[in-house]
């Protein structure tokens, strides 16, 4: 998922239409879906039938229910025959009434509320579909095709599941009593080509000067912390970031669930394993960015840290793993530090508050705010560093930053990116890896006046 919005000047639609391709009002065309939906189960080998490339695998399913019907003398007009092998091949080896969803690249997010309610997620807007289940156990069907092949399951024991599509998408599932609604499903979808920082450009995320400075920071190996909120687009730009670092490097991804795409050599994953039915065989992220520190890697990216592995997170940073990468949800640059102060103190560390943001101050360089604005455009909001002043206190320094100016005619964010005067500490730093940064790029822009401070002090 690239969750970062697509043509945000595009007013949204409440309803999203899409079942008339996938569905059909004929109760006869039901029947016979549930029909030869049993069939095949019961007379074909559905793995291997899965296995097999898309056509090819539509090919095959059509083939047999050619076969069935003729046994059958079942006769069907060409666009429901047609109709019906769409929903054959759905329910028996793809995702069923969503399966039309997943394919469509201009979703970015599925929300299945009860048999009755999807909801999609197109140009950061929900809007409500016209898809439906035929009820709570056609539902509890779909769940058991993602979650079945990974070895899971879920029930009143565990009516919770995390889970990963073939694509990469990432699935959420909760069931009764646990849900109050029926069965949830949420699924996060990936872009199959992962945005590039040019990309966030086009999409007006952050200007040039913006990304050319991040682009800078990362190829001198300064530690950066992501920070924003639930679909803010955070490993978006996790990803887009990681990618300007040199190729020559190790790097080691970490992840819950992998979702992370470099496409470069020299980069090893590691993902997080829960634990099994019986509550064993559990592997934590903490664990993981243990282990990578004997792994001989130049940078470390965790994908999210949500617990006590920011403290491992932030111990190899301090301990000469430059240049690592992570996200942290948290709503401001100065929250983002206190998330990571209560992380470490949940990692059993008795320390004062002083010695642990002391701590956090000497592995972090910069923070990285991302957000989801009220129209559904992703920006970046700030771009901040920190650092210790004169007087041993810890500082966040916005150098750039979003600065709103108003909501246009169609309910649009109106704003500009801008930097904010300051000119950052690390331009020597910058100048040792062979970046040369003109100090007019930090010049704030002529008629720009900020709202509110840009230095936050800890």
């Amino acid at each position: 998922m690239s969750l970062f919005n697509r043509n945000p000047s595009k007013k949204p639609v409440p309803e999203y239409q899409y079942s008339k391709q996938v569905t059909s009002n004929n109760p006869y065309i039901d029947e016979l879906v549930e029909h030869y939906k049993s069939r095949l189960l019961s007379e074909t080998n559905l793995e291997q039938l899965t296995s097999l490339e898309e056509e090819a695998r539509r090919l095959s399913i059509e083939k047999l229910i050619n076969q069935f019907m003729s046994e059958e003398k079942v006769i069907l007009p060409r666009h429901e025959k047609d109709l019906m092998i769409s929903r054959l091949i759905d329910e028996s080896v793809g995702f069923g009434p969503i399966e039309a969803l997943l394919k469509n690249d201009s979703i970015t997010e599925i929300l299945v509320n009860g048999p009755n309610e999807v909801i999609v997620e197109r140009n950061g807007q929900l809007l409500k579909t016209d898809i439906s289940f035929r009820d709570e156990e056609h539902v509890r069907h779909i769940i058991d095709r993602v979650v079945a092949p990974l070895g899971r399951r879920i029930d009143e024991s565990s009516p919770m599941v995390d889970a990963r599509l073939p694509d990469g998408s990432r699935v959420n599932a909760v069931i009764p009593p646990i849900s109050l609604n029926g069965t949830l499903i949420s699924i996060r979808k990936f872009r199959k080509t992962p945005f590039e920082m040019s990309d966030l450009i086009q999409y007006k995320t952050l200007n040039e000067e913006m990304s050319y400075f991040l682009e800078s920071i990362v190829k001198a190996k300064m530690n950066v912390l992501i920070s924003g909120g639930t679909g803010s687009g955070k490993t978006t730009l996790l990803n887009a970031l990681a990618k300007c670092i040199p190729v020559k490097e190790r790097v080691i991804t970490i992840e819950d669930s992998a979702e992370l795409r470099l496409n470069r050599s020299s980069v090893v994953g590691m993902e997080a394993r829960p634990a099994n039915v019986e509550g064993k065989g559990e592997i934590t992220i903490r664990q993981l960015v243990k282990n990578a520190l004997r792994m001989r890697p130049d940078r470390i990216i965790v994908g999210e840290v949500r617990s006590a592995e920011a403290f491992d997170m932030l111990q190899a940073m301090n301990t000469g793993h430059e240049g690592s990468l992570t996200t942290v949800h948290a709503n401001t640059p100065s929250d983002a530090i206190s998330r990571v102060e209560g992380m470490v103190v949940m990692a059993g560390m008795d320390l004062p508050t002083h010695i642990i943001r002391e701590y956090i101050v000497g592995a972090l360089d910069f923070i990285v705010q991302a957000d989801r604005l009220t129209d559904g455009t992703r920006k970046v909001l700030n771009i901040s560093e920190v650092f210790v002043n004169e007087d041993n206190k810890i500082q966040v320094q916005d150098i750039f930053k979003f600065q709103r100016t108003g909501i246009g005619s169609k309910g649009e964010v109106l704003g500009v990116f801008t930097p904010t005067g300051v000119i950052p500490r690390c331009l020597e730093r910058l100048k040792m890896y062979g970046v040369e940064i003109d100090q007019k790029l930090f010049e704030t822009k002529e008629g720009i006046d900020f709202d509110m401070e840009h230095l936050y002090s800890l």
